[in-house]
């Protein structure tokens, strides 16, 4: 089996915005799906990576924080505990980077790629890439959970995503105000 690279779907693209469907069964196209995501992610240097952000709408999540790969598919948060706030970025918001609350430890039940049944407390770091991909598979993103005053903060980025698909450098941008008023 040879995984391809997919195309990271950026803010803007409506396949962000859709709720999933959970997965009935685990075979040998979910499997593919699951190794191109794998090395998408480990090509864009991400530490977690959704199937929605690749255009997929399949309750799919792949996570690597550096301590081993883990595949969750039909994730469920199940129990929450704790409150922290941390920086977060997104393969899908490039150039953008909030503070978001969430659970500190949470427990969630999934399945592996082999459609084994799993139930995993996790902390810390994990936890929160979980969160965050979980998110991803119910159509939500980072900046929802942001209060308004970091909205205003980040919304030219979120404007730039959407007119160039990408975050322009301050440089660039005032030049193309500068040309384009």
């Amino acid at each position: 089996m040879i995984a391809t690279h997919l195309k990271i779907r950026i803010y803007g693209d409506p396949c962000l915005r859709k709720k999933s469907q959970p997965v009935k069964d685990v075979g040998m196209s979910e499997r593919m799906l699951i190794l191109s995501m794998i090395e998408t992610m480990h090509q864009q240097k991400g530490i977690g990576l959704a199937a929605p952000q690749v255009g997929i709408n399949q309750q799919i999540v792949v996570v690597d924080i550096g301590e081993g790969l883990l595949t969750l598919i039909n994730p469920k948060v199940i129990h929450r505990k704790g409150r922290s706030v941390m920086e977060e970025g997104c393969l899908s918001l490039p150039g953008v980077v909030v503070h978001v609350r969430r659970p500190q430890e949470i427990w969630v039940e999934y399945w592996d790629e082999h459609k084994r049944p799993h139930k995993q407390h996790c902390s810390e770091l994990l936890a929160r890439v979980i969160q965050h991909e979980t998110d991803h598979v119910h159509g939500k993103l980072i900046v929802d959970y942001t209060p308004w005053g970091e909205k205003l903060r980040v919304r030219r980025q979120l404007k730039e995503l959407l007119t160039y698909g990408k975050v322009l450098e301050p440089a660039t941008a005032h030049r193309l105000v500068k040309k384009n008023p």
